[in-house]
């Protein structure tokens, strides 16, 4: 759970949720806790610790109860010297403290709202290193006059003046580095941002890692992040300044490794301009519009879409003021089944949660025609600080007891049940609240009160425990399980760009937000005031509080409509070996002929399928000394790639119907080749258990990524991960970054999954979307995967023999395959099962089809057309004098080139 992995990083009890809002813990000393009674003197040992608003004496003795005294609350602070009268009984010096309450927390170290012990008290502590007892005697009293202003603004300043003397008076600790080699870049100021709390220290950045040192030494003394392990950094607005940054170590989590505020944006910006520049090579600058293209195609599931949106416009789960907000998706709590064909399962994605409800809209908008300049629809947002608490308490109590003065909220108020929630969202008059990403995730305990926290006794008498679940969900997970599935369902991915256009969107503001309803208070937008620009500072840190207790609007994404959600069916044809590589249209005929083609449609391919039987050779070469085994052609068409079992890769030109030239790698085959998105790079995979990135630009070897045990049989490659297939019996999954392969530098491969099979895999393939892979088996197995949790979804064994070439149909509901069974195959991708089968007369080794008609090349070297909705060969085309063992097709299907055993490439044009 995103939330709980930003908890500090300590197993003691004390935890910076102890202080007041705004409150800094300054230093601690071990003390006792000296209580007088009529029949005993009673010393605790534990830690005092002193903090800008408060003393708190955490023992260490886990029965006894943490004590809180608020300074402001304070009649006297008192320095007792020592006794040194050498006929006296030795005393060590004394804190001696009158006061107006004790706050009690943890008694029995049990979580539980705080016990407050109101008139005057009496607390003596004892320091163990007596003689420091005057000096923090000294600072007590400073920071108690402070607590005493009468003007909050004064207060912040004087606090603020002590804090930045503390850390002007510290510095980083150099001997933390973690090597005597490292050079330190820039030093400065800063705080570490948690939920609800941050922690003043010193941020250090080296050219090998980055440090934080608490200036209270907790919850660590130096908190380290090595620099190459960095993969994203984002600047952040903090309490509506730009002094955040966040650092991520990981490409998907969505819970930083450390959120750091800095005390102006020119130190800010320093540390993210030097991050960015020493990981040049292994990040990339993603923007909305890049994530949209890739939701759109497939590529990101909804929930990854929104987590990254949500990224980009401030949202952090270290910040409760801006915690990523997710929609509602369903509108039925009630009913024992989830009806997914049922238009009504599903929440209005088109409409805010506030326009929901007519009758309830309709009073709202009443209100808002009457309401002066600046007027907004909604007294309360759908996200805030005290709504993520609301649903996570039961993981967060400390939070919640933080945020609440150190109660609970009342127990009918509470998160009891979705189904009362969802109806208080759609029928109260100020409740209009989102969800949280927890909600579809996959740890469900802050549904359950696994903590048996005492959280209250409802009016009805019954107690506050797990969250109360719909009748359709089993049990908490199944909840989980069956709430992602709508959020991913065709009815949500279909509208889901509306609800973003409404929080991320165009309709976020202006014109559009009030058409649609959408019109929060002023102060919620970004830019909706500068608090810096109000001059008194009690007037500009009350608008702040209110600000951050109210909810922020997430910064606005997108100004224009954002465009739906595309179904994969048509997008580009499923190719023989780079079936993801992007192809020009290739032709033999003049370069004006090739982009006459660019504006043809779906229905071009269809008609160029009904006329495949009319394909006819314009061209053959002979350039191999062995069969050819896989073909690949340039973006711009001038160029054809071709590996072969005789180890070279050769370059065939278009324009001078030559190959120019020859490259060899090892005295190994080749057994396939694939071209990058940037057009300048050929990728070859060997026999020798290699993969071979060629420069073409450059001529010559770029890299090598030595990444198998045996031969690797095939690869494909999609937004920048290479998929590679090895007779080891595993397909292997690559993060390459192809800026780093585009500009000729050594490149960063990094593993990020292993799929294990039984037996050697001999080819694999992606569908369009590159959402699913398909692997076939020297055992004739074939399986399927989920490429973005790499889970297998199906395993079918459709063949008794080697599986030669497999693929997805261009709408991904089938893979069609052939096999040294001599069967041509078509497997249901959602059941598994094999809805066609047909005995060939030969073996088939290479094939591209549409989904309903084959090109096959065979073991007699014909290539052969089959329509697969009879089982009937329609045209047999004499081609090879040897089997056909690579074929290419381009986008437009109107060009073919094939390649075989007889060392032949003959290129195809489709005759109309």
């Amino acid at each position: 759970m995103a939330f709980l992995k930003t908890r500090e990083r300590t197993k003691e009890r004390f935890s910076l949720l102890l202080l007041d809002l705004e409150e800094y813990y300054f230093e601690q000393h071990t003390a006792y806790h000296v209580t007088t009674s009529s029949t005993n003197k009673r010393k605790i040992r534990g830690s005092f610790k002193v903090c800008s608003r408060s003393v708190i004496f955490d023992p260490e003795d886990l029965e006894e109860p943490i004590l809180k005294i608020p300074l402001r609350d304070c009649t006297k602070i008192e320095f007792v010297e020592k006794e040194t009268n050498p006929f006296n009984d030795p005393k060590p010096s004394t804190i001696y403290i009158l006061c107006g309450q004790v706050i009690y927390i943890k008694e029995s170290n049990v979580i539980a709202p705080y016990r407050i012990e109101r008139g005057t008290k009496r607390v003596t502590f004892q320091l163990e290193v007596w003689s420091k007892t005057e000096d923090v005697v000294q600072t007590l009293l400073q920071l108690h006059r402070a607590s005493c202003l009468d003007k909050l603004g004064d207060q912040t300043a004087m606090i603020a003046a002590n804090l930045q003397s503390r850390l002007a008076r510290s510095s980083f600790d150099k001997n933390c580095f973690r090597s005597v080699a490292e050079k330190p870049h820039m030093e400065c100021a800063v705080e570490m941002v948690m939920p609800l709390v941050s922690n003043p220290g010193h941020v250090c950045i080296t050219d090998e890692n980055l440090y934080f040192q608490p200036l209270n030494g907790y919850p660590e003394q130096v908190i380290q992040i090595k620099l190459n392990r960095v993969r994203r950094i984002y600047k952040r607005r903090h309490g509506l300044r730009p002094l955040g940054l966040e650092v991520f170590c990981t490409e998907n989590d969505f819970c930083s490794d450390i959120y750091l505020k800095f005390y102006n944006t020119a130190d800010r910006d320093e540390v993210y301009y030097y991050i960015a520049t020493f990981l040049e090579n292994h990040m990339t600058e993603h923007t909305a519009e890049s994530y949209m293209l890739q939701w759109q195609r497939g590529h990101l599931s909804n929930y990854q879409y929104l987590l990254h949106l949500n990224n980009l416009a401030d949202r952090s789960c270290n910040d409760l003021s801006q915690y990523p907000v997710f929609p509602w998706v369903i509108a039925d709590y009630t009913s024992t089944q989830l009806d997914m064909t049922n238009a009504a399962t599903f929440r209005d994605l088109n409409r805010p949660v506030g326009a929901l409800n007519k009758e309830r809209l309709d009073r709202l908008l009443a209100r808002y025609r009457g309401m002066p300049e600046p007027r907004f629809m909604y007294g309360s947002h759908y996200s805030s600080p005290g709504y993520v608490l609301f649903y996570l308490v039961r993981v967060a109590p400390e939070h919640m007891l933080c945020l609440q003065n150190g109660r609970y909220d009342h127990a009918d108020r509470m998160f009891n049940s979705i189904c009362e929630t969802w109806k208080n969202c759609l029928d109260g008059a100020t409740d209009f609240k989102e969800l949280i990403p927890e909600f579809y995730g996959n740890d469900s305990s802050f549904l359950e009160n696994r903590l048996n926290l005492d959280l209250g006794r409802r009016q009805n008498g019954s107690l506050v425990c797990d969250v109360v679940l719909p009748p359709w969900a089993s049990d908490a997970s199944d909840f989980l399980q069956k709430h992602k599935s709508v959020l991913e369902s065709q009815y949500v991915s279909e509208h889901l760009h509306e609800w973003i256009d409404l929080v991320f969107g165009f309709k976020q503001r202006g014109s559009e937000a009030v058409a649609a309803h959408n019109v929060f208070h002023p102060l919620t937008y970004e830019g909706g005031i500068d608090c810096d620009s109000i001059e008194d500072p009690d007037q500009r840190i009350a608008m702040l509080t209110q600000i951050l207790e109210f909810g922020q609007t997430p910064k606005q994404l997108f100004t224009t409509p954002h465009p739906q959600r595309i179904t994969p069916r048509f997008q580009n044809i499923t190719r023989s070996s780079s079936i993801n590589s992007p192809v020009s249209e290739l032709s033999p005929a003049s370069q004006s002929e090739d982009s006459s083609f660019e504006d043809l449609t779906e229905e071009s391919r269809k008609m160029a399928w009904a006329n495949m039987s009319n394909l006819k050779p314009v061209s053959s070469h002979k350039i191999h000394k062995e069969a050819v085994t896989g073909i690949t052609v340039t973006r711009d068409g001038a160029a054809v790639f071709s590996t072969s079992q005789d180890s070279t890769l050769k370059m065939f030109s278009k324009e001078l119907k030559d190959f120019q030239r020859s490259m060899s790698f090892s005295n190994m085959a080749l057994s396939s080749c694939l071209m990058l998105a940037d057009g300048k790079t050929a990728v070859c995979s060997s026999w020798d258990n290699n993969v071979y990135f060629y420069s073409i630009p450059y001529g010559r070897r770029q890299d090598t990524l030595m990444g198998h045990d045996d031969a690797v049989s095939e690869m494909c490659w999609f937004d920048d991960k290479l998929y590679t297939a090895s007779w080891d019996s595993t397909v292997k999954v690559w993060q390459c970054a192809s800026d780093s392969l585009s500009s000729h530098k050594r490149s960063q491969f990094e593993l990020l999954a292993e799929l294990e099979h039984d037996a050697g895999v001999n080819t694999i393939g992606l569908n369009p979307a590159g959402t699913l892979l398909v692997s076939g088996c020297k055992d004739g197995a074939a399986t399927i995967w989920d490429t973005s949790s790499y889970g297998t979804l199906q395993q079918v064994h459709c063949h008794t023999g080697t599986i030669h070439h497999m693929a997805f149909s261009p709408d991904s509901r089938h893979i069609l395959s052939v096999g040294a069974d001599f069967c041509m195959k078509v497997t249901d991708v959602q059941t598994g099962m094999v809805i066609s089968s047909v005995k060939a007369g030969e073996e088939q080794r290479c094939f591209c089809w549409d989904g309903s008609s084959v090109l096959c090349g065979g073991q007699s070297g014909d290539l052969v057309l089959w329509d697969l909705l009879s089982n009937t060969v329609t045209t047999r085309i004499p081609a090879h004098s040897g089997a056909v063992t690579a074929m290419w097709m381009n986008e437009l299907c109107t060009t073919v080139i094939t390649g075989g055993e007889d060392r032949q490439m003959i290129f195809w044009k489709l005759q109309s």
